[in-house]
């Protein structure tokens, strides 16, 4: 398995961007082949992060891309800042 971690920050409406990923993105991370699991959290802060989980690296690459494409294109007047990006293989989980 592979993960790929997204860390925003400065996001400007949390419940906003929330909403808008649960909608608009999720379904899109659904439809990658190999897709495990997605997760959309709020750290506080207008601090908000995501973690996807692949079954191999290509699906987690892809995530990446498409994540890049929808803030883009749906929520950059939330989240005005480049994300932090970490992706690799899962070595441990439970």
């Amino acid at each position: 398995m592979y993960a790929a971690v997204r860390r925003y920050e400065g996001v400007t409406d949390p419940t906003q961007a929330g909403r808008l990923v649960s909608e608009g993105f999720v379904p899109l991370m659904q439809k990658i082949p190999g897709f495990v699991a997605y997760y959309w959290a709020d750290a506080g802060n207008g601090v908000m992060f995501s973690t996807s989980v692949f079954e191999d690296q290509a699906g987690a690459e892809e995530s990446v891309s498409r994540a890049t494409d929808f803030v883009r294109d749906e929520l950059a007047s939330l989240m005005p800042n480049p994300p932090q990006v970490m992706a690799g293989e899962v070595v441990a989980f439970a």
